[in-house]
């Protein structure tokens, strides 16, 4: 089977204006085309007013669009909302769902989830479905039963790896500074590959992503591990240097 290719998604969050998401963007996509042939796809997610200037600015680079989140419907009375339609229309390729804050403050559920990752997959995008413990389940000896339990109710029939990538993140270790060990990493990683099977056409060959405070610092040791496909990275996301600098730690 071919390696994997990493992939490096920028969660932008509700962060940043349009002048800074501009210059952000426009840094970035200027060193990944400067750069040539890299080990590592690349991926930004702004909020959403701004997927359509980034997605102007980008345009024609090798850096990829992404959204943080969208309906399950393609159309309708869903004030505050967003189709996976009107993500591929501001030239999305991606789209992060799932997310441990959007599990938590918007209480959705796997099957949520999962019909919202349906919903994307029918639109052309690749979904992101991310999966991860808290640190008490994790300390109740819970975090394999508590990420099998989601990887089994958010991933939607038709799952592939061209249109799937699965997002490790311990939610203890989301904006802390606190961070998996690699054998942390390395067991879980290797529990997700294992439970893809039957979950997916080819869970050989779909990319698993860690997050969780990812730094230049500690980005190199991450991608290092075995079953780790790339990182979903948060603070470090909005800062160029930082967030290249963890890019091109992939080999």
């Amino acid at each position: 089977m071919a390696a994997r290719r990493k992939l490096i998604a920028g969660n932008w969050k509700m962060n940043g204006l349009k002048a800074d998401g501009l210059d952000l963007a426009s840094d970035l996509a200027g060193r990944l085309t400067g750069a040539g042939t890299v080990a590592f796809d690349m991926l930004v997610c702004p909020p959403f007013p701004l997927l359509f200037p980034v997605g102007d600015a980008i345009s024609g680079s090798p850096l990829a669009l992404g959204a943080q989140d969208c309906h399950a419907k393609t159309s309708g009375a869903h004030t505050g909302d967003v189709s996976p339609a009107m993500l591929t229309d501001a030239g999305c390729r991606y789209v992060i769902l799932g997310h441990s804050e959007r599990r938590a403050d918007h209480a959705e559920s796997d099957a949520q989830v999962a019909h919202k990752a349906a919903a994307a997959h029918k639109a052309g995008l690749i979904a992101i479905i991310c999966v991860g413990e808290t640190e008490a389940q994790r300390d109740a000896g819970q975090a394999n039963s508590v990420v099998a339990s989601q990887l089994k109710g958010s991933i939607p029939e038709g799952a592939t790896a061209a249109n799937t990538v699965i997002a490790y993140e311990p939610v203890w270790a989301i904006g802390t500074g606190k961070t998996a060990t690699p054998d942390d990493v390395k067991a879980m990683h290797a529990h997700i590959r294992a439970e893809l099977a039957g979950k997916t056409a080819d869970p050989d060959a779909v990319r698993v992503l860690y997050g969780g405070s990812v730094k230049p610092g500690n980005a190199a040791e991450l991608m290092a591990v075995e079953n780790v496909d790339g990182a979903l990275v948060g603070g470090a996301a909005l800062k160029a240097d930082d967030f290249w600098a963890i890019a091109t730690s992939c080999r």
